[in-house]
């Protein structure tokens, strides 16, 4: 998200970049959620992509309002001193608010993803069987907040950060940007993934099972995956999705910057990319 846009721009490079992340690494996605929820992993690509179109839609809605929001956030934390850089704290706080409210928007498309992908139905008839009953479009909804705050903060608050310091601490090995974000992609997701992963395995199972037959609230479905599994249990899928999640915060990381000044060339002043902090100023609670 960049103090250079204004709400719609920052809008419409979330959306795009959510969207190009989401089709390059679907099927670690597939294979994450089906971990989870212990249904058997298809190498057919065909299946691998089901849910694709729900889950494009929800990645690149919810980055759009990540970005939008925690441009927002970040706007009203500098106030006049645009040119400021934010503390740790205030970068971690857009994170959180800017994650909390795409799950809003996210939830209830993941639920139709995570359905499509068990069931194998098609986006109208997987709504329908839903929306069959009412209460099942909330399912998941907290387990998806929780996670989406802190995620928020792994690939928009942590990268900057991690940039920055290795910059400033080893100029000789890290001399721009570009060689300081995959370190910083590395340790974003870590974050993102191993702290976020326990309330993503709830969510997914709540979601995996609309009739609950296995899973009812968030704390019944943590008891029963206690019971079953013990404290692995909650980490299924860890694995697909922290190397889903390195390669997204890299993507990200480089390509919202790159979207925006190919979208809105105007808003970028010549001669700021080179400079150690160029990104963190115009990309400050940034991944991706």
């Amino acid at each position: 998200m960049s103090k250079n846009l204004n709400e719609f721009q920052n809008a419409t490079v979330g959306m795009t970049v959510g969207c190009i992340e989401v089709c390059t690494l679907q099927p670690l996605n597939y294979a994450k959620n089906m971990t989870q929820i212990n249904h058997p992993i298809s190498l057919n690509p065909l299946i691998m992509y089901r849910g694709v179109t729900a889950n494009a839609l929800n990645m690149g809605s919810c980055t759009m309002i990540q970005f939008t929001i925690g441009g927002f956030l970040r706007k009203l934390t500098l106030g006049d001193d645009r040119q400021r850089i934010l503390s740790f704290k205030e970068e971690i706080l857009c994170g959180l608010g800017a994650g909390t409210a795409s799950a809003f928007v996210g939830s209830p498309l993941e639920l139709v993803m995570v359905q499509q992908q068990k069931k194998g139905y098609s986006i109208t008839e997987t709504v329908s069987k839903i929306t069959g009953n009412p209460a099942n479009v909330g399912r998941g909804w907290i387990g998806t907040a929780v996670r989406e705050a802190l995620w928020t903060v792994g690939y928009l608050s942590i990268p900057p950060v991690v940039r920055r310091e290795l910059m400033d601490r080893f100029p000789d090995y890290f001399p721009s940007n570009d060689h300081a974000r995959i370190p910083a992609a590395l340790l974003g997701a870590l974050f993102a993934c191993y702290l976020t992963h326990p309330f993503d395995t709830i969510k997914t199972c709540m979601q995996g099972d609309i009739e609950r037959t296995t899973y009812g609230t968030l704390t019944q479905t943590a008891r029963t995956l206690y019971g079953q599994f013990g404290i692995t249990g909650f980490y299924r899928g860890s694995t697909f999705r922290y190397a889903r999640q390195v390669c997204a915060v890299f993507i990200m990381d480089l390509m919202q910057e790159k979207v925006g000044r190919l979208l809105y060339p105007s808003a970028f002043g010549d001669g700021d990319e080179d400079s150690p902090y160029s990104s963190q100023q115009r990309y400050p609670t940034h991944m991706g």
